[in-house]
């Protein structure tokens, strides 16, 4: 059988490191393309993968992803059997709609946002994505949503603790701390007009079997954490809860991510200041500007930390349930190294541990194993495959059960 040739679209730090994993991997692959609406910044990642000795053909083109004909016709040309959306959520329902008119799979890393819409009614894929199940099934082509660390490798730590652990699940508390420090004044680890987006509206969580509302920053605890040790963390909306609530409608669902305070102080002037309006104003000069952007403008490139970034993430399931009327829990997590990410593939950890899933994700469909023929969350996929293969890759998983701390 042919192997599958590949396009990845977008060209910032998660893109950096799915070139280099899929350059790593590239056995498993056909040809390499890389699509960004500024050509010369796929041509850089390029480069960096040409610095690290990687020579196989690797050919980038420009696109404009918010077109979907635009989408279509590049699959077409280079007979991309897999796309690896980790452009802007923005794009995902066009890229969507090429790879369906082209027959190629779709792999993504997080839900679509409409840019004049901040968190949507639950559960979000609803809105967008899943209205589309029907045609991708009947495209016969897979589509595999949020395959990134988060979403992504936590709805497989989801899935792993229903099939190895519970036959009952009770509660899933995904827990994200990045304890590292860039060095910067203060700067965001992904696209700041994302990033910002997460944390300017309702924190939905899925808890009593329905949706529960709160303000951001408003719900707090300390976890106690391997490696990281005890972290303060805050209830926060995110991709995973608007799917892992549909399969786990019985058991509460919650997100929580670790926060600084001096982040959260600069956070909170930068919002009351209306700095993190996405509406344009139109300055004194008559000149409009949309505020959020121009935050955007002044902040570092999440993509520069990377040099100057030092300590480690930890990132995890816990997960209580019960098996035969015993009640239990385990803490299924992976822990990544800023310093490693960068020696590897010259990006931040937040990246690496973002980037290397999609690229399991395409090797697992190119293989047959995901290439399941319909749109898919990670989680209705079987979890072993996927963890196993990180492992390989560098994102191991660990698990803390009644034996202890150890690898699945």
């Amino acid at each position: 059988m042919a192997k599958k040739n590949v396009l990845i679209i977008g060209a910032g730090g998660v893109a950096q490191v799915v070139a280099h994993k899929a350059a790593q991997w590239a056995a498993e692959f056909g040809d390499l393309h890389i699509a960004n609406r500024t050509q010369a910044r796929a041509d850089a990642i390029i480069q960096t993968l040409r610095d690290k000795g990687h020579d196989m053909p690797f050919t980038s083109h420009a696109l404009d992803a918010m077109d979907a004909g635009a989408v279509e016709s590049l699959i077409r040309k280079i007979d991309a059997g897999i796309v690896i959306n980790v452009g802007t959520a923005f794009i995902n329902m066009t890229v969507l709609e090429g790879c369906i008119r082209a027959g190629a799979a779709y792999i993504d890393t997080a839900i679509h946002e409409d840019p004049a819409k901040i968190c949507e009614t639950p559960p979000w894929y609803g809105n967008y994505e899943w209205k589309r199940r029907e045609d991708v099934a009947q495209a016969g082509i897979t589509a595999i949503l949020g395959a990134g660390f988060d979403p992504g490798v936590v709805n497989a730590y989801a899935r792993l603790a229903e099939d190895e652990y519970f036959d009952k699940i009770d509660s899933i508390d995904i827990v994200d701390i990045n304890a590292g420090s860039h060095g910067r004044y203060f700067a965001t680890n992904f696209d700041p007009e994302i990033n910002f987006r997460e944390f300017t509206g309702v924190v939905y969580s899925w808890q009593g079997g329905e949706w529960r509302e709160n303000k951001m920053f408003e719900v707090g605890r300390e976890w106690d954490l391997p490696v990281v040790g005890k972290q303060k963390a805050y209830l926060s909306g995110h991709d995973e809860v608007h799917s892992l609530s549909a399969r786990y409608k019985d058991a509460d669902v919650r997100f929580w991510m670790g926060f600084g305070d001096h982040y959260i102080n600069v956070f909170t002037v930068l919002k009351n200041l209306g700095l993190l309006s996405e509406q344009p104003v139109k300055t004194a000069e008559g000149q409009e500007v949309v505020p959020l952007k121009v935050v955007k403008a002044v902040l570092p490139d999440p993509a520069s930390l990377a040099p100057d970034y030092t300590g480690k993430t930890c990132i995890g399931d816990l997960v209580k349930g019960s098996l035969d009327g015993k009640q239990g829990e385990v803490f299924i997590y992976n822990v990544a190294d800023h310093k490693e990410a960068f020696t590897e593939v010259g990006s931040q950890g937040i990246s690496y541990t973002a980037g290397v899933p999609p690229v399991a994700a395409a090797i697992l469909v190119a293989r047959g194993t995901w290439d399941v023929k319909k749109m898919v969350n990670v989680e209705d996929l079987p979890a072993r495959p996927f963890l196993d293969l990180l492992g390989q890759m560098g994102l191991p998983t660990r698990v803390i059960d009644a034996t202890g701390d150890h690898p699945i």
